[in-house]
């Protein structure tokens, strides 16, 4: 019995579907060997598999030797068409498979049989498959007969591997791509073949066949086959979707309204189902970052905002990433479900304006994504020892608990006035401000810092040798303040970008009860002014830290305007 991918194979080049530029390119050359008797005598097809570059070499060997030719179009029943038919019973078109006769012997007996003159055609053809699987001596006893054929031979070499074919070949050689054919091709094509056949089809179905066939029409139609044989002569949906293990579009559907809702619960329990139907894993996050390319792709359509289009982005992104984390764990369902409740947890964003003005939802981060509630008291005005009062802090928030003022570029930006502050360090203010349960000062103090930024969910464990580096470390309620060698910035770099991070003040809070703010400064090298940098001071703007508060958002980068 003949399969369909042997009974649909193109006989002409116009029955090639995808690669109209080889066609036209192979064409013309034709075209202009009849009118001028000469043409190029060695070529390099070059694709993936499936796309049709041995079944190009033999149309080629066809055109070359038909009766009518050189032409574009043999006429398929003189002798020379009927035998391309069958190369293996034909003496003048020679198929090589280059993975059996890689050695440097066969390489030298071939280019021995080039000089034989062809016994019936035109042209002898050599069509080499594979041919990126010769030794490297091989190729290199076949490059001058390549460069300088006999006038009646013709060299038609294919490969899927393109990078390995040295370039001494490559430069000898006129090099055709056959790229992945587009899916809605493939498509057309297997509804023509099951017209031909009188077979029906299902709605989508051979449009999930055609995707499964990854840009190879040959893998499509032998997908085809098969499943005409599972059910009995029809194109079922449901059977493709067996055949291939490939998940409801439900299931998928249902997934991705859950990690869009931040619903931990139900990823879980779509897991178990999956795990259940014993689904190919691999095959389901195919499915899905298919269907979140399409989701994404939707909102930018719609023109939705930056905020929205992040989040699914931030997903889609870490999905991709998962992917050869899912291929080389042999607990593959551990890995999907990972991924799935992380990637449910990336935050809600949330346009600034609606932060500012108070209309922002009550909770922004998706649910279960925010950190514990970090304790914390409403900002006390302090009294200058000299000059005009100072504006409380508290007054820079309106009724809502929300920032009225914020910094929104780095210029200009007014230094704010340094303030006097109680002496922590003896005396009963000392023991006021050390909240119930902190560690003692200051010797175990490091200590308990490091543990808590090591165990910090979602930092890098890396941040817990910050607290080993500061020159001075020390507890001011709400603030810790650390202070480090002028030469250490680049290594603690992690620190002051993460100061911020609700999750890190929330791990250190675990230590110090009451911690709102995160303060860093550095040691002034010997010779060298102090001069305060506009992003250290856009970090501790307390509206801007109240914001950060409040939002349950991170700073991931400071850019300075105008």
């Amino acid at each position: 019995m003949t399969t369909l991918a042997l009974k649909y194979r193109p006989r002409l080049l116009s029955d090639l579907v995808g690669q109209e530029g080889s066609v036209k390119a192979l064409a013309n050359a034709l075209k202009r060997a009849k009118e001028s008797g000469k043409i190029h005598q060695a070529y390099l097809f070059a694709g993936v598999r499936g796309t049709g570059k041995t079944s190009t070499a033999r149309i080629l060997a066809r055109a070359l030797n038909c009766v009518d030719g050189p032409t574009a179009t043999p006429c398929g029943v003189c002798a020379p068409c009927r035998a391309a038919e069958q190369p293996d019973s034909s003496l003048d078109i020679v198929e090589i498979d280059a993975a059996s006769r890689a050695s440097v012997a066969d390489a030298r007996a071939l280019r021995e049989q080039v000089q034989t003159r062809p016994a019936f055609c035109r042209y002898r053809v050599y069509i080499i498959d594979e041919v990126h699987m010769l030794s490297t001596e091989a190729f290199n006893a076949l490059l001058k007969v390549i460069e300088e054929p006999p006038p009646h031979a013709i060299f038609v070499l294919a490969t899927t591997e393109l990078q390995d074919v040295p370039d001494t070949i490559k430069s000898r050689v006129q090099i055709f791509p056959f790229r992945l054919i587009p899916v809605g091709l493939i498509e057309g094509r297997l509804k023509h073949v099951c017209e031909q056949e009188g077979v029906t089809a299902e709605g989508g179905s051979l449009r999930l066949v055609a995707e499964a066939g990854q840009g190879s029409m040959r893998d499509a139609l032998t997908i085809l086959d098969r499943v005409i044989a599972a059910g009995d002569g029809r194109v079922l949906e449901e059977a493709v979707r067996e055949q291939l293990g490939i998940v409801s579009a439900h299931r998928v559907q249902g997934v991705m309204e859950a990690l869009a809702a931040g619903d931990t619960a139900t990823l879980v329990d779509h897991c178990r189902a999956l795990a259940e139907q014993g689904a190919d894993w691999a095959t389901f996050w195919r499915e899905l970052v298919l269907a979140f390319r399409d989701r994404l792709e939707q909102e930018a359509r719609a023109g939705r905002g930056p905020q929205d289009l992040l989040r699914w982005a931030r997903m889609l992104n870490l999905l991709l990433g998962r992917e050869r984390d899912l291929r080389d764990s042999s607990l593959p369902r551990v890995v999907v479900e990972l991924a799935l409740v992380t990637a449910a947890q990336l935050p809600h964003l949330v346009p600034l304006d609606a932060l500012v003005s108070g209309t922002a939802p009550a909770r922004p981060l998706a649910p279960s994504a925010a950190p514990p509630p970090v304790p914390s008291r409403a900002p006390q005005a302090v009294r200058e020892p000299e000059g005009p009062a100072r504006k409380s802090p508290q007054a820079d928030v309106n009724e809502g608990g929300l920032p009225a003022r914020l910094p929104l570029a780095m210029s200009p930006l007014v230094q704010p006035r340094p303030v006097s502050r109680p002496n922590l360090d003896t005396g009963p203010e000392r023991e006021r401000a050390t909240p119930p349960g902190a560690p003692d000062l200051p010797e175990g103090l490091r200590h308990a810092c490091s543990e808590a930024l090591r165990q910090a969910l979602g930092l890098s464990r890396t941040l817990g040798t910050a607290p080993q580096m500061a020159t001075d470390l020390s507890w001011e309620p709400p603030v810790l303040r650390f202070r480090f060698p002028a030469n250490v910035r680049q290594t603690v770099q992690d620190l002051e970008r993460e100061r911020a991070n609700p999750h890190l003040l929330a791990a250190l809070a675990t230590v110090l009860p009451g911690l709102k703010e995160v303060d860093i400064s550095y040691d002034t090298p010997p010779g060298a002014s102090e001069a305060e940098r506009p992003e250290d001071r856009l970090r501790r703007e307390p509206a801007f830290q109240e914001l950060l508060r409040m939002s349950g958002g991170e700073v991931v980068e400071i850019r300075r305007e105008g």
